[in-house]
């Protein structure tokens, strides 16, 4: 394990279990290897029984350890399944986030259609009229912007956290590659009037139309 480091930072653990996945990270920790006994560690970081057994739970919930009762603690690699969502979707291809996107439009649409507020149509209308703006006046980038925020205020408007933070995360996420991908501002003005559309139906509580209309949205990567 090396020489004694010692931790004089308030988050103990956190500093310990982050010196550990590093040197796992780094391959200097080998999947299966095992993890040295508590009483080694503690000397290893200057620290006590509590914060290493602090440390080891949370990388053990990370994916990078695995405690085996009766023959210690292992050192793992962590699959996909284990990796933290928002990690994942920092590495995630374009077309990956698009198709979550697509299967989550159709389902905000018609919820947003049933629980939205008058403040939500508000915060609606105002970024879909700067999407217009930027559009008409060809400003690729605040025209991105304005429409990554329109769609998030329509999942905001769900007033479902869980759909709304997943959605977020995945807008945010495409919005640097869609720079990328859009040359000019046309596909925007094209698909203006299906987004106000899309808004009419909202705040007509039309849940049906709404999630038709929610299912049109980011096909072949065109806004």
């Amino acid at each position: 394990m090396g020489t004694s480091t010692i931790i004089q930072k308030k988050s103990l653990a956190e500093e310990v279990a982050e010196q550990l996945k590093g040197q796992i990270v780094k391959g200097k920790l080998k999947k299966g290897e095992k993890l040295p006994i508590e009483t080694e560690l503690m000397k290893i970081f200057g620290v006590g029984r509590s914060t290493i057994r602090e440390a080891v739970k949370m990388l053990e919930n990370m994916g990078y350890l695995k405690v085996q009762q009766g023959r210690g603690t292992f050192i793992e690699i962590p699959t996909p399944a284990k990796e933290p969502l928002e990690q994942r979707l920092k590495r995630a291809d374009i077309r990956e986030l698009n198709d979550v996107r697509k299967i989550l439009e159709s389902a905000i649409a018609e919820r947003a259609a049933l629980h939205h507020t008058e403040q939500d149509v508000k915060k609606i209308k105002k970024h879909l009229a700067a999407r217009k703006d930027a559009a008409e006046a060809g400003l690729l980038n605040e025209c991105i912007e304005a429409d990554i925020k329109f769609h998030i205020s329509i999942a905001k408007a769900t007033h479902n956290e869980i759909l709304f933070e997943l959605y977020s995360s995945v807008a945010i996420r495409l919005q640097k590659g869609y720079k990328h991908i859009y040359d000019d501002t046309s596909c925007f003005l094209q698909s203006q009037l299906l987004h106000e559309n899309l808004v009419e139906s909202i705040i007509a509580n039309d849940k049906q139309v709404a999630a038709n209309l929610g299912s049109l949205f980011w096909n072949d990567l065109h806004i």
